[in-house]
C-alpha cells in the first residue's frame, strides 16, 4: 500500500523512529592515545586473532607488529573473554612513540576493563566521569595540556580526549591542536 506521496506504508516496512537518548546524562572522557587502532578477537573456542582498524592482520602481514605481540601474548589474552576488544596500540616507533621503549595495548573500554584485566594489557586513562557538559569536555582538555598525558606522566604533547556518552553509547574526539581543522589539512 502507497501513501499519497507514493512511500511504501505497509506494516511489513515499518521502519520506527528511533529513540533519542538524553544529552545530560553520564559520558566518560578518556585520554586519545596517538598509536595505531587495534583489535583482539577471542573465539568461544579460545582463539586468538588480531586486525587492524580495518582489517585482518597477521604476523606475516602486521601493522607495526601488534599481530605478533597477540600471537605471543594469546594466553593471557584469552583471559578477555569471547568478543572484540577494542584499543590503542602505541609507543615506540608508532605515531608520538611517548618517549617509549617499548610498545603497549591500552583497551579503551575503561569501564569493564579499569579493574582486573590480563597483565599484558593496559586501558585508557579515564580524566572525567559525570554527567556531561561542555564545560566538563573543556576543563579536562585544559587539565591534559597543562600537566600532560596521564598515560605516560612527563610526555606533555598529548594527542586529546575521547569522551564517551553513556546514554547515546557513542564516542567523539577532541583533539589538543588543530581540533577544528580537518584530519588532512592539519600541518
Amino acid at each position: 500500500m502507497e501513501n499519497s506521496i507514493g512511500l511504501d506504508v505497509s506494516n511489513d516496512n515499518f521502519i520506527p523512529f528511533p529513540k533519542i537518548p538524553r544529552l545530560k546524562r553520564g559520558c566518560v572522557i578518556t585520554e586519545k592515545i596517538d598509536g595505531t587502532n587495534a583489535q583482539v578477537v577471542v573465539g568461544e573456542d579460545g582463539s586468538v586473532r588480531a586486525g587492524s582498524r580495518n582489517r585482518w592482520i597477521t604476523p606475516e602481514d602486521d601493522n607495526f607488529g601488534f599481530a605478533r605481540w597477540v600471537a605471543e601474548h594469546a594466553d593471557g589474552l584469552r583471559e578477555l573473554g569471547p568478543g572484540q576488544h577494542f584499543g590503542e596500540w602505541w609507543g615506540l616507533g608508532i605515531q608520538r612513540g611517548y618517549g617509549l621503549h617499548e610498545r603497549r595495548f591500552s583497551l579503551f573500554n575503561a569501564g569493564r576493563w579499569g579493574g582486573e584485566r590480563p597483565a599484558c594489557c593496559g586501558v585508557v586513562p579515564v580524566l572525567y566521569a559525570g554527567d556531561f557538559s561542555t564545560d566538563a569536555v573543556d576543563e579536562t582538555m585544559r587539565n591534559l595540556k597543562a600537566t600532560g598525558s596521564y598515560a605516560v606522566p612527563g610526555f606533555f604533547s598529548p594527542e586529546g580526549i575521547i569522551v564517551y556518552m553513556t546514554a547515546a553509547r557513542h564516542t567523539y574526539k577532541v583533539l589538543a591542536e588543530n581540533d577544528d581543522v580537518a584530519k588532512g589539512e592539519a600541518a
